[in-house]
């Protein structure tokens, strides 16, 4: 019988970008983040004493972030339980797949951020602790995967684009609201035009500054605001258009070849980011003048 490799969760440090107009974290495939992304979903507006999860997972992994605010996540393996506050955005826990896991303790305005390996099916959730305990007992003695061997069940799809600036769509996200809590979940290639390989945050934005102020030759993104507002002007070179971004339901599907900024943040704003590729210096386009040159004719 091939030995049992046991996954433990893990707190994980991010990389924390510190920069006078705000502060910037990122966590990617094949860095991070052992598993290939195939949902994405936030919590917020969680009300003082309500919990959240309270069930297990047959084979997805998740990755969890504090990108404001601050909770506790409760980890059962069904022999110990083990407590994680989390309240930075920098730091993030990664929970292996059969974990009992419980998200309480929401200090006001906290907003929880959860990375998965796969899209929702109610199929891989285990809901009553009982249960939980007889699947482990039917699991023990098999061979468990290296998470690094995890797979998406989303395939990529064709995206066909208008790269200007009213080919970047304003999306309408779905809002599952209940009275622990509202939870919106993106699914890869599907609630939004494009697989996800890299997610990053900017917080921490003093008053009056200005962010962005490139464009990508190959990446997709979407942006939105996980907490607070701010305004988003997209130029194509020839036109451009500016959409106010206040709601973490709705956010815009920025183009390669657009050249975008975003300014107008309120007081506590964090505008997440979904991008369709990991992070490399030669996608970006940092000079307006070369953008103007490639984009501008």
């Amino acid at each position: 019988m091939a030995s049992k490799i046991k996954v433990k969760e893990q707190i994980l440090d991010l990389p924390k970008v510190e920069d006078s107009r705000g502060n910037l974290s990122f966590i990617e495939e094949g860095g991070q983040i052992p598993f290939k992304i195939a949902r994405v979903y936030w919590i917020s507006d969680v009300p003082a004493g309500q919990k959240r999860g309270s069930h297990a997972f047959k084979t997805q992994e998740e990755i969890i972030i504090a990108l404001s605010g601050s909770f506790d996540v409760v980890l059962n393996d069904g022999k110990e339980t083990r407590t994680y506050q989390l309240n930075r955005a920098y730091k993030a826990l990664y929970v292996p797949a059969k974990m009992w896991r419980t998200l309480e303790n929401f200090a006001t305005n906290s907003v929880c951020l959860v990375i998965s390996s796969g899209a929702y099916d109610e199929v891989e959730y285990i809901r009553n602790f009982k249960k939980f305990k007889q699947f482990l007992k039917i699991e023990e003695g098999q061979t468990e995967a290296n998470p690094l061997e995890s797979e998406s069940i989303q395939e990529s799809k064709t995206i066909v684009q208008d790269n200007t600036v009213l080919g970047c769509s304003q999306i309408q996200l779905p809002a599952i609201k209940s009275r622990a809590g509202n939870l919106t979940p993106i699914h890869c290639s599907l609630d939004i035009p494009f697989d996800v390989k890299r997610v990053f945050f900017v917080y921490d934005i003093p008053y009056g500054k200005t962010r962005g102020m490139h464009a990508h030759r190959k990446c997709h993104q979407f942006l939105l605001a996980a907490s607070g507002s701010f305004d988003v002007e997209l130029d194509d070179g020839k036109s451009k258009r500016s959409i106010s971004v206040n709601r973490p339901t709705q956010g815009i599907h920025v183009l390669p070849g657009i050249w975008s900024k975003e300014y107008n943040y309120s007081s506590g704003a964090i505008c997440l980011v979904l991008a369709s590729e990991a992070y490399t210096e030669e996608d970006y386009i940092r000079k307006y003048s070369d953008f103007k040159k490639m984009y501008g004719n």
